[in-house]
């Protein structure tokens, strides 16, 4: 889904509902998120000559409300549907190993797995709810969940802004500026990916060794 047809076809409401539905329904998780919002910041670096007329102001200040209430959605729908929300089979919008992954994510980062997993694309439509799940304290998951909010969609919207008031002539390379974004918002989910690789790898060969040595197989 092309981030910079999405600005041009909804504005500043559509980048606000995708950022609202990213974060709060579980159908979000393959949304442009991160490269939709450096792509706003730039386009509001470039005021007049950018395809899109954003203004910087109402940009940040519905991105962050839509990041906050979008995550606490999640949590909600979490918290109240339980555990049955993630027994659900396979489907086109539904992948088991999405849920798996946050689950994974949470249980090594505890409570800032909110902030962190909204750098990390899937990571971050399913760790809200969880949290919710979990059971996690609602004045915890809201405390962490502003933070995440603020931490990334201003200031990744942000670093947008300032790249577009950096880069001579910008106008002129968005299609460079957008592909790079894309590569770049992959980056953190190909690291986690590698690393639950060797986690899973290590996990693997530790229970072999356990299983070697048990007293069970001695026996034998």
């Amino acid at each position: 889904m092309n981030a910079q047809h999405l600005l041009a076809t909804f504005g500043t409401v559509g980048l606000i509902a995708v950022v609202f539905a990213e974060t709060g329904l579980l159908v979000g998780f393959f949304l442009p998120g991160d490269s939709l919002l450096v792509l706003a910041g730039l386009f509001c670096a470039l005021g007049k000559h950018a395809p899109v007329h954003l203004n910087l102001a109402v940009v940040l200040i519905g991105l962050f409300v839509a990041a906050v209430a979008g995550a606490q959605t999640a949590y909600l729908i979490g918290r109240r549907a339980g555990p049955a929300l993630f027994r659900r089979p396979d489907s086109r919008l539904f992948r088991q190993e999405h849920v798996d992954r946050a689950q994974r994510y949470f249980d090594q980062h505890g409570a800032k797995t909110i902030v962190v997993a909204r750098f990390i694309p899937v990571v971050r439509t399913f760790a809200n709810p969880i949290a919710g799940v979990a059971r996690m304290r609602p004045q915890t998951f809201a405390i962490y969940n502003a933070v995440g909010a603020l931490l990334w969609a201003v200031g990744v919207t942000m670093l947008g802004f300032v790249l577009g008031k950096t880069v001579p002539s910008a106008q002129h390379h968005l299609a460079i500026i957008e592909a790079s974004i894309i590569v770049a918002s992959l980056v953190p989910l190909g690291v986690h990916y590698r690393r639950s690789r060797g986690e899973r790898r290590t996990h693997g060969v530790d229970g072999a060794r356990h299983q070697r040595t048990s007293p069970t197989t001695q026996h034998r």
